[in-house]
């Protein structure tokens, strides 16, 4: 008598084998293959997700390029419409345009305020009252340091100091475009101009005390040069401002990029300050340097590292 096939597959004695059962193992195994195979048949590659990394991620298809130039293009439209609404009228006849720059204002007010613009269009009575109120400021310190104002030493210092403050901030009532002065004249130079050395007087704003030092400004010029005392005018323009270090050398650097639009600008800047010499940590062997380059001496090394070594930085 012949034997059936065994729910294993088993044979019978006859031999005959069935076939599998039709929910078997088998075309169960062959289904999840089947959903876990790429439809290439191949990996998929890891790169064609975007990286943790911003500079590993897969290029763009051109459809979204095609679109990112269309935005760009929407935004430049939008951007040219602005210095329209930005223009100052300083006169009926003349008017001034503020500077692209978030640090330079061509009307002489970085960082312009209402009292800057006051002190600028005062009076001579006005000019008088602002002392004689500085004065009375100046009093109130000697007599709150335990200091006697009336003393004979003191009694002239209130007007001293009051001075002296005006004179140390007068940076503020200065502007660009009458420093510079039409002193730009087209020589067809594209070397490398240096002037280096500049001694630089200017008080922090933190402590209202000095710090002082060197300033070494170099650019290269596109045709155009700019009469080569006016770059030390334009430090002296910036220092004479409450300030800290690190603005004042990005002031000065933007103010000649803009000013003469050569190829590069950089400017390094040394210098101790009081506020760490006589106070603080006290340490007085101590300096800052601080740097800001500006077009190809951001891009080129060589070239930055040229002015380095003619300013004596990489002694």
């Amino acid at each position: 008598m012949a034997q059936e096939t065994t729910r294993d597959g088993s044979d019978s004695p006859s031999g005959s084998v069935s076939p599998p059962i039709a929910n078997g193992t088998n075309k169960k195994d062959k289904k999840s293959s089947k959903k876990r195979a790429h439809p290439s048949g191949e990996r998929r590659s890891s790169v064609s997700k975007p990286a943790r990394d911003p500079s590993d991620k897969p290029e763009e298809s051109p459809s979204k390029k095609k679109k990112k130039r269309k935005t760009s293009s929407t935004d430049a439209a939008a951007v040219a419409a602005i210095p329209s609404t930005i223009t100052e009228e300083v006169s009926p006849s003349t008017s001034v345009t503020r500077s692209p720059s978030p640090v330079i204002d061509f009307d002489g007010l970085s960082r312009p305020s209402r009292g800057t613009r006051e002190r600028l269009e005062e009076t001579e009575a006005q000019k008088q009252a602002r002392l004689d109120k500085m004065k009375g400021a100046v009093r109130t310190l000697l007599e709150c340091i335990g200091e006697d104002p009336d003393r004979e030493g003191l009694l002239a210092t209130p007007e001293r100091y009051a001075k002296a403050m005006l004179f140390l901030t007068k940076g503020y009532q200065e502007n660009v475009r009458d420093i510079v002065n039409g002193a730009i004249f087209q020589e067809g130079h594209n070397e490398m101009v240096i002037v280096k050395d500049i001694e630089v007087f200017s008080m922090c704003e933190h402590h209202l005390v000095p710090f002082t030092g060197k300033m070494h400004i170099g650019y290269i010029p596109s045709n155009a040069v700019i009469g080569i005392s006016k770059l030390p005018r334009i430090a002296e323009l910036f220092a004479r401002r409450l300030q800290i270090q690190e603005r004042l050398t990005k002031e000065v650097a933007n103010a000649i990029m803009e000013i003469l639009k050569p190829q590069g600008v950089a400017v390094v800047m040394e210098s101790s300050h009081l506020c760490m010499v006589m106070r603080g940590v006290q340490k007085t062997t101590s300096s800052t340097i601080t740097s800001c380059v500006l077009g190809c001496f951001e891009s080129r090394e060589k070239t930055r590292l040229e002015f380095l070594s003619l300013i004596g930085v990489n002694r």
